[in-house]
């Protein structure tokens, strides 16, 4: 156990000082929010697809394409858990004896809670913890993630603001990356050289920049006075330990296991996503909340992730 709580936490950790560079970037001012703006685009339109289809650049296995089929079905379970959890902690209308919730608030706790970093995050350290293989499945959880989060997400975030549209999942970035990488995957089709090298250039950024936009996020943490609100720290459990821990027993209940079950929970154990932020600022929900709790999530997962993630390797 010790030598995997290690490994995982190296990798962390590097992770970690490359947050710093941002952070420190940003307390520099050459980090703003205009230029976060514009990484967070080449993370999301170019990076995190290159690094998909990369991860599907294979040759054809059977056993890969079973462990594909499962990851969806893990991932679907997850984020269906987390609706779960997030509604009942998280009501709309008053519980007895209880004042009214205020909508802006409920909306953006119950989101966070769902939607975890499974990109910026969980890429990263698949990818630097189980190698290829790790990625390739790690790919299964942001398909189904944008699937929920572009359908039940936008519902919930919205309000009766705006209705998803089969469009906006089927554009999404990473679901076309995910239909080209398995295309790539199941014909006897590889990259050419040509195309097989910028693409693998382009998928080398996704450590570096993701980590310099969430360093950005947590420089403009000024207090941790959030840390006495009650929600917010059910939302910090809930989000950290409570969510991925159930579902590694579920999944290992299920017979899950291996880099499988380990890619999973990587994603699972993930903070806060920053479309949290993204939708709130989007939807003129709570921001300030929104920001924090992707901030300060992040910031605690630097703990929390080695030990979930520990465990998932050991059983």
């Amino acid at each position: 156990m010790t030598e995997s709580f290690l490994a995982v936490s190296q990798q962390v950790l590097i992770l970690f000082i490359l947050m710093a560079v941002g952070f420190f970037l940003s307390k520099l001012k050459k980090l703003t929010d205009e230029s976060v703006k514009s990484l967070a685009f080449i993370a999301l339109y170019i990076v995190t697809p290159c690094v998909i289809i990369q991860s599907f650049d294979r040759d054809f296995d059977q056993d890969m394409l079973r462990g594909l089929g499962l990851s969806v079905l893990a991932a679907a379970f997850t984020h269906v858990l987390c609706i779960f959890i997030a509604k009942f902690a998280y009501p709309a209308k008053a519980r007895k004896n209880g004042a009214t919730p205020d909508e802006n608030r409920w909306r953006v706790l119950r989101f966070g809670t769902i939607f975890c970093n499974c990109g910026y995050m969980a890429i990263p350290l698949q990818q630097a913890v189980l190698g290829p293989d790790g990625v390739f499945y790690g790919a299964a959880y942001i398909a189904v993630f944008n699937l929920f989060a572009w359908t039940y997400g936008l519902t919930l975030i919205a309000g009766d603001k705006e209705k998803f549209t089969v469009g906006k999942i089927l554009l999404n970035p990473g679901i076309i990356a995910v239909f080209l990488g398995v295309a790539l995957f199941i014909s006897p089709i590889r990259l050419p050289s040509l195309v097989a090298a910028p693409v693998g250039h382009l998928a080398a950024l996704n450590t570096p920049v993701p980590m310099l936009i969430i360093g950005h996020y947590l420089a403009g943490i000024t207090s941790l006075k959030i840390l006495k609100d009650k929600q917010f720290i059910l939302h910090l459990f809930l989000r950290l330990l409570a969510s991925p821990l159930i579902s590694l027993v579920c999944f290992r209940l299920a017979g899950l296991s291996g880099i499988v079950l380990s890619a999973m929970i990587i994603a699972a154990s993930a903070p806060t996503g920053a479309n949290t932020a993204m939708f709130a600022v989007l939807y003129g929900r709570d921001e300030k909340l929104a920001v924090t709790m992707v901030s300060v999530s992040t910031l605690f997962s630097i703990l929390t992730m080695p030990l979930v993630v520990t465990l998932s390797m050991m059983l």
